[in-house]
């Protein structure tokens, strides 16, 4: 089911690259640009390549949607390597033996007995 669903999608972008490569360029990018005011300044009248670029679109979404659902149902929780049965082997890192254990990073405690300063006795 997932592989007709991808087929599908990667026709789609396909599709959906065509058809605003098709298009007929408007100017002013991004809203910009000069634009007749008046009557003129309205929405321009949809064409089929527009409806077509619409309805690409809309069904693009879809299987995006459908494809991340379906992923998702088949995650099992757990990581590649558990899922390959390998071990991973130990690493040494250099160096290592020279951090303290988590317990001396901490600071004293109150009801430690023992002088935060050694005595120069």
């Amino acid at each position: 089911m997932e592989n007709v669903v991808l087929i599908i999608h990667l026709i789609l972008a396909l599709g959906l690259i065509a058809v605003v490569l098709m298009q007929r360029s408007e100017g002013g990018g991004l809203g910009m640009g000069g634009g007749g005011g008046g009557a003129t300044a309205g929405r321009p009248p949809a064409t089929a390549l527009g409806k077509v670029t619409w309805l690409l679109g809309i069904a693009f979404t879809i299987t995006s949607i459908t494809l991340t659902i379906i992923a998702a149902q088949n995650a099992s929780g757990t990581s590649v390597i558990d899922q390959l049965g390998i071990t991973p082997p130990a690493q040494n890192v250099p160096g290592d033996d020279l951090v303290p254990p988590g317990s001396d990073l901490l600071p004293p405690s109150a009801d430690d007995s023992a002088p935060l300063v050694p005595s120069a006795d």
